[in-house]
């Protein structure tokens, strides 16, 4: 159970707080470079890049 917390409900939750600091951002009238924009797009990377390690450990 731990080890799926750790490989796959953590990382999406990143990735889904990713995307809502994205949409927030937009939402907000934030530029193409608005922070929200940068660390949301850091947030789905982190959380992808979990998955996918995790993915290739097995």
């Amino acid at each position: 159970m731990i080890r799926m917390l750790r490989g796959y409900i953590l990382p999406a939750l990143m990735i889904l707080i990713g995307v809502g600091l994205i949409v927030r951002t937009i939402l907000g009238g934030g530029g193409p470079v608005a922070f929200g924009l940068i660390i949301g797009v850091l947030f789905i990377a982190a959380g992808a890049g979990r998955i996918y390690v995790e993915r290739g450990l097995r």
